[in-house]
C-alpha cells in the first residue's frame, strides 16, 4: 500500500483508490484484507456463483459476481466475497445496493463479517446477506425485514428461494457443499 499518513487517519474513495495490495474503507478506516483465501474458501464461492449465474439467462438486468469493490459512500468501500447485483451501469464498481451479498467466513474474517458488515449492509438495506461457514459446511441466511434482518435460518442441505430478488434465484446448499461431505 502507498505511505499512510498517520495524522490523517479518516480516508476517502480517493485515498482508496491510491493503495497499492488488498484493503476495505469502514467509515474512513483503512482495513486490511486478509491473504488470498484457502481452496475450501474459494471452492464454494465458486459453487455459489455458478449456481446463481445458471439461473440468470433469462435476466439480462443482473449478475452475479466475485470480490468487487462496493462504494457504499465516500468512507466506505467494501469488497463482498459474492453480489447478486441488478442495474448496475458502473464499470469500476459498485454503486447500487446489491439484492444479494455472500460473505465466506474464516477465522481472521468472522468478527468483521458477522458484525461490522452485517451492519453495513443491513443500513445499506441489501435484501439478503449470508454467511457461509465453510468448516461447517453451513450458510445462515439473513433476510431485511423493513429495517433489520430477520435469521431465515442454518442452511446445510436444504435450498433458499430468494423470492424478493428480481431474478428470482435459490440456492441448493446441499450441492453446494456436497463435494466437501465426506
Amino acid at each position: 500500500m502507498g505511505a499512510l499518513k498517520l495524522e490523517n487517519l479518516h480516508y476517502t474513495y480517493d485515498d482508496y483508490k491510491l493503495w497499492k495490495g488488498d484493503w476495505e474503507l469502514m467509515g474512513g478506516i483503512a482495513v486490511a484484507m486478509s491473504p488470498a483465501p484457502m481452496r475450501k474458501h474459494q471452492s464454494v464461492a465458486t459453487a455459489i456463483i455458478t449456481e446463481i449465474n445458471n439461473q440468470l439467462d433469462d435476466c439480462t438486468r443482473c449478475e452475479v459476481l466475485g470480490e468487487v469493490d462496493y462504494k457504499v459512500s465516500e468512507d466506505t468501500v467494501l469488497r463482498p466475497d459474492i453480489v447478486l447485483v441488478c442495474d448496475e451501469e458502473n464499470d469500476s464498481y459498485l454503486t447500487k445496493t446489491p439484492e444479494i451479498v455472500v460473505e465466506i467466513i474464516s477465522k481472521s474474517t468472522a468478527k468483521r463479517d458477522e458484525t461490522y458488515k452485517y451492519s453495513i449492509y443491513e443500513a445499506e438495506k441489501v435484501k439478503y446477506y449470508i454467511l457461509v461457514y465453510p468448516d461447517d459446511l453451513k450458510a445462515k441466511v439473513y433476510k431485511l425485514d423493513s429495517k433489520e434482518y430477520d435469521k431465515q435460518g442454518d442452511f446445510t442441505k436444504e435450498t433458499y428461494n430468494f423470492k424478493d430478488t428480481l431474478c428470482n434465484v435459490k440456492i441448493d446448499f446441499e450441492k453446494v457443499f456436497r463435494r466437501f461431505r465426506k
